[in-house]
């Protein structure tokens, strides 16, 4: 059971969350409430009717990947204007065994945009649903939620400033995780966290 004690009951928050599988989006949904949720989704989920009869009916924002969908990023904005959890999956992609990949640079330039309050969520176990399915075994999901912070970044925002907050985000993602989890940011631990702020610090 996610703690909601953690989560703050208002004021514009981007929750941030590695990305398994469509599974997840039910589930942090489903813990989030009554906070309004949105998110976004790549395009092409909306190719399949399904998908995206049930992915509008989540209220997910299609977005293009591998470029500045800026209409896209608006209506993410807007959404946290109106009191929305903001959701955001820093890899970009799925990862098929559940271990962290690398984070896009994209998730810093949203958050340093928005000016939230960001919360860490991560989540494992989704991973081993088909297989587990097809075994008729059950499928333990586990929810983590870690402690809000800000951004503090002075100075020019370069390409390497964004990589490097992206980086500092993942950490807080990946320390909640198992270490056989942590995938690429099993090593980066020790980075120092620069851009990084919580509570009165």
């Amino acid at each position: 059971m996610v703690p909601l004690a953690q989560i703050p009951k208002s004021g514009p928050l981007i929750l941030v969350t590695n990305h398994i599988g469509s599974l997840e989006v039910p589930l942090l949904f489903a813990h989030l409430q009554p906070r309004p949720v949105t998110g976004f989704a790549k395009i092409e989920t909306w190719d399949d009717p399904f998908m995206g009869w049930l992915f509008d009916l989540w209220g997910a924002i299609p977005i293009r990947r591998g470029e500045a969908d800026m209409d896209a990023l608006r209506k993410g904005f807007a959404a946290l204007e109106q009191g929305y959890i903001l959701a955001v999956a820093p890899e970009g992609t799925r990862s098929r065994n559940g271990r962290l990949l690398r984070a896009h640079p994209g998730v810093a330039m949203i958050a340093l945009r928005a000016g939230a309050t960001i919360l860490p969520i991560a989540h494992w176990g989704a991973e081993k649903f088909i297989g587990n399915l097809k075994r008729l075994k059950r499928t333990d999901f586990h929810v983590k939620v870690g402690q809000p912070f800000c951004l503090k970044v002075e100075g020019k925002v370069t390409r390497q400033v964004r990589q490097q907050v992206a980086d500092e985000i993942m950490i807080q993602i990946a320390a909640l995780m198992p270490d056989e989890y942590r995938g690429e940011y099993h090593e980066k631990g020790n980075i120092s966290l620069k851009y990084l702020r919580f509570g009165g610090s």
